[in-house]
């Protein structure tokens, strides 16, 4: 078990907690493969899969989950910016690289010296890339992105034939790819069926243009789970890799810290910024080392629980930045040093982050990819 990801912020050890920190979030690397396995599993045997690690691996670690991704056989890594592909390379990750989002002209010269592949969702961005490829002396891997119906980025489909044009007399320039976003495989099979078949009309115009060979890709981890026909050449998973999105899958991370303080408090006093919570009975309360600075939502306030011994303790009172406070009054066990998490089991219960998500009126990347550089990530099930 490992307590380094050079992507994240060290924070010192608690003395007193058997060498741990007191708020962290463990890893389990192992499910991280066995989701990848999982995911594998629904598809031809002949389609790629690119792993997105992206936003810090969805919050539970850029590299360590990077390197899990790519001993487990993984064909490429989605990353959102080209600094977390340096931070890739720089860890000695030498699986394919996917920079997806733009704003990358400016590190054209470092996709091309990093072996980056990129993609490219406006034919301005050809050319720095173009330049930077040649002045090195070989060509960049580009995914044309068209957009089917997002609705945010990508070429105008009608467009697909000038950007093939302008690539026939670019040697600088590789296609890698033709991609597009599905913009609610997790909510409208409609739409979602229309954009896939909008994007399968590009397959024969590609032939038609002597890119016959080009590998699609349009499936996020909803579009793999749910809509075989988005599958293609290549998917994209995110969130299923980290354990949500389908019920085979495992949640990966479990976010936890610990009881610093108990108090005994009389019935009507009063808890917290505001008073907001006011005890209806004499309340034995618990105060935890986790707050809005470390991801637990302020929209927990007077509404979330966390687990402590085995019981679901309420949130009372508001979540402040760094601790929070909750009832443990039917949770007699429960005792300065316990251990309450909120995402994850312990004993015969379960917080999962799409409860948290539903309790905060949000989605459970948000939740994952909001816990804190200051919480410790705490791997095992690594290779």
């Amino acid at each position: 078990m490992s307590l380094s990801d050079p992507t994240l912020t060290a924070i010192p050890v608690d003395a007193g907690q058997g060498g741990l920190p007191a708020t962290r979030a463990v890893v389990d690397l192992a499910a991280v493969a066995r989701n990848l396995g999982r995911l594998r599993a629904r598809l031809a045997p002949t389609t790629r899969v690119v792993g997105v690690v992206k936003a810090g691996g969805y919050g539970h670690g850029l590299v360590a989950v990077a390197r899990r991704l790519e001993a487990a056989g993984v064909d490429g890594l989605g990353v959102a910016v080209v600094e977390e592909a340096a931070a890739l390379r720089g860890a000695g990750v030498t699986t394919p690289i996917l920079v997806l989002s733009p704003g990358y002209e400016a590190a054209a010269a470092v996709v091309v010296e990093l072996a980056l592949e990129v993609v490219v969702s406006d034919l301005a961005e050809l050319a720095p890339l173009e330049a930077a490829a040649r002045r090195a002396g070989r060509p960049v891997g580009i995914h044309l992105k068209v957009d089917t119906g997002m609705g945010r980025l990508g070429l105008d489909a009608p467009h697909l034939e000038t950007a093939l044009a302008r690539l026939h007399h670019a040697p600088y320039l590789r296609l890698a790819g033709v991609m597009s976003h599905l913009a609610c495989a997790d909510e409208e099979g409609a739409f979602t069926g229309e954009q896939i078949d909008a994007f399968a009309t590009l397959r024969p115009r590609l032939a038609a243009a002597g890119f016959g060979a080009i590998p699609l890709h349009l499936a996020n981890t909803a579009g793999v789970v749910h809509f075989p026909a988005a599958h293609f050449d290549m998917v994209r998973p995110g969130l299923g890799l980290y354990g949500y999105g389908a019920v085979d899958l495992e949640p990966v991370l479990t976010l936890e810290t610990r009881v610093v303080r108990v108090r005994h408090l009389a019935a009507g006093a009063t808890v917290g910024y505001g008073r907001t919570f006011r005890c209806g009975r004499p309340t034995r309360m618990g105060v935890v080392r986790i707050g809005y600075g470390d991801g637990l939502p302020r929209a927990l306030s007077n509404r979330g629980c966390l687990l402590v011994a085995g019981r679901r303790c309420p949130i009372i009172g508001r979540v402040n930045m760094d601790l929070t406070c909750i009832d443990l009054t039917d949770a007699p066990a429960a005792a300065v040093g316990s251990v309450a998490v909120v995402i994850g089991r312990q004993g015969g219960e379960r917080i999962t982050a799409d409860e948290v998500a539903a309790q905060t009126g949000t989605i459970a990347y948000e939740v994952l990819c909001s816990i804190g550089p200051r919480v410790a990530r705490v791997y095992g099930g690594g290779e």
